[in-house]
């Protein structure tokens, strides 16, 4: 392989990751940095939308419609998890952790009762595309598009809706909010709900691309909570860069030594940027626009 084709492989191997990790990290960042609750069953949402999505399209339903599915689904799971437990944790972080926790397990033995190791899975739509006489696949070639584009749909919602400005409101200071007559508890749910909807959405795009197996949240809640972890508390300001800086570390490693090495090279660069950035990328940014208004 020449360098050429090495620097393209490696780019769309960048590309690739930072779609992976924007997605999975979209619904969990939404939910911990608006709500401050961890949410272990973020994987199971995930999982969720993509089985949605597999029997969906195998039912005879058009893959775009399939993914939909997904993710109205997962979003209908998270409100009545959100109605019937997560409303009665809300400030008792360790009790929430531990809720879903649980309800992480039993969803995946109940799925692997119910539905067996694996399901068949489906084909991945708009074939391949060829550049510096390599193949890649356009279907993961447009998934960090739409990760872009969720993001700024994400940055419109929060930014210019009055749903935004309550939230953003809340995510301040949740007892002023509620005093300036804003309903915190609705505020609330239908963050739970969006955060939901977003993981089953991951998971509907991924479905094309993976085995859909009850285990599946697994591989996604990893690299969700490095990148949430890295991006800090604003989710608008640091996921994107968050994102960015560990697909770099990872798709270089990954195209140089291996995706061993990459893996490990990613988990070495959050240990780093928490170790230095305790308030992770969004508060470094936060405080440099500090002093430049100082």
């Amino acid at each position: 392989m020449d360098y050429l084709s090495q620097a393209y492989a490696i780019f769309y191997q960048f590309a690739d990751a930072f779609a992976f990790l924007t997605l999975s990290g979209l619904g969990l960042a939404i939910i911990f940095g608006m709500m401050g609750v961890i949410n272990l069953a973020h994987g199971e949402f995930i999982m969720c939308g993509a089985y949605v999505t597999v029997i969906s399209a195998r039912a005879g339903l058009a893959l775009p419609l399939a993914m939909l599915a997904g993710t109205l689904s997962a979003g209908l799971v998270g409100f009545l998890l959100e109605r019937f437990i997560i409303s009665r944790l809300y400030e008792r972080l360790s009790d929430s952790i531990v809720a879903t926790w649980g309800i992480s397990i039993l969803t995946t033995q109940a799925v692997l009762i119910l539905a067996g190791p694996s399901i068949e899975g489906i084909k991945t739509p708009m074939g391949s595309f060829e550049l510096g006489g390599l193949s890649f696949s356009l279907y993961r070639a447009v998934l960090p598009l739409i990760a872009l584009g969720l993001l700024a749909g994400l940055y419109w919602l929060f930014m210019r809706t009055r749903f935004g400005v309550h939230s953003r409101a809340t995510i301040e200071d949740a007892r002023m909010a509620k005093s300036l007559g804003i309903d915190v508890r609705d505020i609330y749910s239908r963050t739970f709900v969006l955060g939901a909807a977003l993981a089953g959405l991951t998971g509907a795009l991924y479905a094309p691309t993976m085995t859909a197996v009850p285990t599946m949240g697994v591989a996604f809640m990893v690299q969700s909570f490095v990148t949430v972890v890295v991006s800090g508390a604003d989710v608008m300001l640091g996921l994107a860069p968050a994102a960015s800086i560990l697909a770099f570390i990872q798709s270089a490693l990954t195209g140089y030594y291996g995706q061993l090495i990459g893996q490990i090279g990613l988990l070495v660069t959050v240990i780093i940027v928490i170790r230095t950035l305790p308030t992770g990328v969004s508060g470094y940014f936060l405080r440099r626009s500090g002093r430049k208004q100082g």
